[in-house]
């Protein structure tokens, strides 16, 4: 459909905030804020956007079209209006914390270590729960949040183990938000690093105590002085300095300090005065979700108020089912957990997303309804996201012939991991690698092994498979040959981050920068039969060079470039002539010369893609 120009229309938008949906499509936009799915069209033309009617709109383009016609909107992801509707259903109020828990009985703190790789964190937990989870993950990386509990004078401590690596970012923002009492780990020989200037920034956000523990004072090159210096220059001022940071030093390797960290977090437990209901319908937060072959999706959730029970119909996010197991941090099944008690959940539908919100509902058929309610929205919004994304997408293999033409590419990705967790940090990190040459669409982000309906989606869409902690069956690996998918497969996430990156830098189209070589004005010119215009010089500055390239300055200003065809000093030919000596220059096609012009040459270098 042909449209004329875009003109402003001054009709009056409607007062007030108007709400839109994400990947709205001019259609469905246009008549909200007064105008037709033409103007929207027309004005996106004009600001270098090729859409159609019916085409998914990104937020920038809506943002844009609103701004010119004065309309003040909030987006929100298709479906979110209907969530209060479902919280209506599952008779859940909207204003949970303003219960009123004074009077209910003390929790356990729940406490999340958070730090810099290698300063300990894990060895810590490991240490504390005396059970030794280090040695077997690969690369020494902690790859999925893990909650435990254990006792100290009788009462129990609950602990979330958020990774330090920084793919891990979005995960340990989730822990932090659902803990009462953050343990910030530095090491003694290290100090402060940049993870964990991101971790205090987190625990911040929110709004928890913090528990330093100085770990490795058993170092020979410890140095704890340092550790609380950079500590109070960041706010953080230990209470032996006079601040009220409880500071512990430790040794998780030796031992050391272990039962004194403890006895401070209960003190701090003490001063928050930790409680929660455990009568009513349960709530709290899936920390970790993964596809048992087994035992069927599992989901690790934390309780936050009232008790968790067999038998309970439960909905989180857009999975639901009744509970049909806990199993509680030892690997025991339990019939029940209460406030701030880590479970895993078997018997719901689908692999819960990490962070989501779980509620008992009052009966199965309204946690089935919410539960579809939801899946629906959020398949909606997904779709609307990737399609305008993946409009044009190539594979690796492809894109470098779109770089080269000029043109922006989309690398469309399907990314599949063994848990929820590694799945939403592989996916952020991934974004964080995007450049504007090349960007990422994410046609597929699943929990599980590679599928051949994976293989199919991956053709049909030009997409590369990344795997994380899975493979492809054999069935998938002879789909993925004969359709010619590339699939790649990682366990560690630092070498999954690293070829990725390596491989978009390889398609990214050089930058060069032009250095300035040398420079020489012009004295006298010379006639030569034949040959046409010398330029007689005098180097003021570094080397010039034969077969250079040549910028040529008359007052300041660029008349000519081009290359340097001859170079001479008196008689002979020269290689090349450094500041302070004269020459006769040949330049390929210019013949304009005058004197006190200035010849500057010039070589263009690559700069590396970092």
């Amino acid at each position: 459909m042909d449209f004329p120009s875009y003109t402003p229309d001054d009709t009056a938008v409607p007062e007030g905030v108007v709400v839109l949906e994400r990947a709205s499509t001019p259609q469905d936009l246009g008549p909200k804020l007064n105008r037709t799915a033409a103007d929207v069209v027309r004005f996106l033309m004009q600001q270098g956007e090729m859409v159609t009617a019916t085409q998914s709109l990104n937020d920038d383009m809506i943002e844009l079209f609103a701004a010119d016609v004065g309309a003040e909107i909030r987006l929100v992801d298709p479906g979110e209006e209907q969530e209060v509707e479902l919280l209506k259903m599952l008779e859940v109020g909207l204003l949970d914390d303003d219960e009123d828990d004074d009077d209910a009985p003390l929790r356990p703190p729940v406490i999340t270590v958070m730090g810099h790789v290698d300063h300990g964190k894990t060895t810590l937990l490991d240490r504390i729960r005396s059970a030794n989870v280090v040695a077997g993950e690969a690369g020494g990386i902690t790859q999925h949040i893990g909650a435990y509990q254990t006792v100290r004078n009788d009462r129990l401590l609950t602990f979330i183990d958020t990774p330090g690596h920084e793919a891990f970012t979005a995960m340990r923002a989730r822990g932090a938000d659902a803990t009462d009492i953050v343990i910030l780990v530095v090491a003694a020989d290290d100090g402060v690093m940049p993870q964990t200037i991101e971790a205090l920034d987190h625990a911040r956000a929110a709004d928890v105590p913090i528990v330093v523990a100085v770990n490795k004072i058993d170092r020979d090159n410890a140095d704890p002085t340092r550790v609380l210096q950079q500590l109070s220059e960041r706010g953080l001022v230990p209470e032996a300095w006079g601040g009220d940071t409880i500071v512990v030093e430790v040794s998780a390797l030796q031992d050391l300090g272990i039962d004194d960290l403890l006895d401070n977090l209960l003190v701090v437990a003490d001063l928050e005065d930790l409680r929660a209901a455990p009568d009513g319908r349960s709530r709290g937060v899936v920390l970790e979700s993964h596809l048992d072959v087994g035992r069927g999706p599992v989901a690790t959730v934390l309780v936050q108020r009232g008790t968790l029970k067999v038998g309970d119909p439960l909905v989180a996010g857009a999975s639901w089912g009744r509970v049909r197991a806990l199993i509680d941090y030892q690997g025991n099944q339990v019939k029940e957990a209460g406030p701030s008690t880590p479970v895993e959940v078997l018997g719901l539908s689908d692999v819960a997303q990490a962070g989501d919100d779980f509620i008992v509902a009052p009966d199965e058929r309204k946690a089935s309804k919410v539960a579809e309610t939801r899946e629906h929205w959020q398949r909606v919004a997904s779709h609307g996201r990737d399609a305008h994304a993946m409009s044009g997408g190539a594979r690796l293999e492809d894109i470098f012939s779109q770089i080269q033409a000029g043109e922006a590419a989309n690398l469309n990705l399907v990314v599949k991991a063994d848990v929820n967790g590694s799945l939403e940090a592989l996916t952020e990190s991934l974004k964080k690698l995007e450049r504007p040459e090349v960007k990422l669409s994410f046609v597929l982000r699943g929990v599980g092994g590679i599928s051949q309906g994976d293989i199919e989606l991956a053709a049909a869409s030009n997409a590369t498979i990344i795997g994380f902690n899975v493979r492809p069956d054999r069935n998938a690996r002879e789909l993925a040959l004969a359709e010619g998918v590339e699939i790649r497969s990682y366990e560690i996430i630092y070498k999954a981050l690293e070829d990725i990156e390596n491989a978009i830098i390889g398609m990214l189209a050089p930058e060069y920068e032009e250095v300035v070589t040398g420079d020489a004005e012009v004295r006298e010119i010379f006639r030569v039969p034949r040959i046409g215009a010398i330029a007689g010089c005098y180097v003021t500055n570094g080397v010039i060079t034969r077969g250079s390239k040549v910028r040529f300055l008359r007052e300041g200003t660029i008349i000519w470039k081009g290359d340097i065809t001859s170079l001479k000093r008196f008689k002979d030919d020269a290689r090349e002539v450094a500041a302070g000596y004269e020459c006769g220059i040949g330049l390929s096609d210019f013949q304009d010369l005058k004197p006190g012009d200035i010849i500057e040459t010039f070589e263009e270098r690559e700069i590396p893609r970092t």
